[in-house]
């Protein structure tokens, strides 16, 4: 799981990075609302946990602009504004839960773990496959296809964005992070993955990206 975190507060930020890097999920994180939106690869993350009285931008204006550009990432508002108003405007904003500060970490990754299970479900492909992204599985004719987790995770990205160009430095950005990987790479992964399907649906659209087609039944 990759995260994007939204935190002024330096102790709280380190807090929350240390706790999901411990439990081995990718966490970046930004002090103000307009550093996020000006480098942050949005479509690449799994989950947004935001602050809401943040400088440059806040946390609701913050959440507004990306949930304008269409990106629907599951978002969680981690805040000390516990006025009735400001949760009203944190869910008009587009946020999915809202916890008020002081917070348990712990409570906190569970929240995320339900949300993250009422987005999965299994997703058909096409005919024979179909992928099952509460398990990260890979499924033909209902039968579990072996894969790699970089595999996994690259078809899983295809999925959360079907029917949509994944350009491939954000493909490269959510499956390696901050590691120095080139197209090749990627490239010789995406060959090696469609070596193990009996149907390629994994559509590369040159000098753009890959992207999985919805199914039409």
């Amino acid at each position: 799981m990759k995260l994007l975190v939204l935190e002024d507060d330096q102790i709280i930020s380190e807090q929350i990075q240390t706790y999901f890097e411990l439990n081995d999920h990718k966490v970046d994180v930004f002090y103000d609302g307009e550093s996020l939106l000006q480098n942050a690869i949005l479509e690449s993350y799994d989950m947004f946990l935001f602050d809401i009285n943040t400088p440059k931008k806040n946390g609701i204006d913050t959440l507004k602009a990306i949930r304008t550009e269409g990106i629907n990432t599951p978002a969680m508002f981690l805040t000390a504004m516990s006025d009735i108003d400001f949760v009203k405007d944190g869910y008009s904003a587009g946020c999915n839960d809202y916890v008020r500060k002081p917070f348990n970490l712990d409570e906190v990754e569970l929240r995320i773990i339900q949300l993250l299970h009422q987005n999965n479900q299994a997703i058909q492909i096409d005919d024979e496959y179909s992928f099952d992204t509460s398990k990260m599985e890979l499924l033909y004719k209902n039968s579990i296809v072996e894969l790699s987790t970089t595999q996994k995770d690259f078809i899983y990205l295809l999925i959360k964005n079907i029917g949509t160009i994944v350009p491939q430095n954000i493909i490269i950005n959510y499956i390696w992070d901050e590691k120095d990987v080139c197209d090749n790479t990627l490239r010789t992964h995406i060959k090696k993955l469609r070596a193990k399907l009996k149907n390629n649906f994994i559509i590369n659209i040159r000098n753009s990206g890959y992207k999985i087609e919805k199914y039409l039944k």
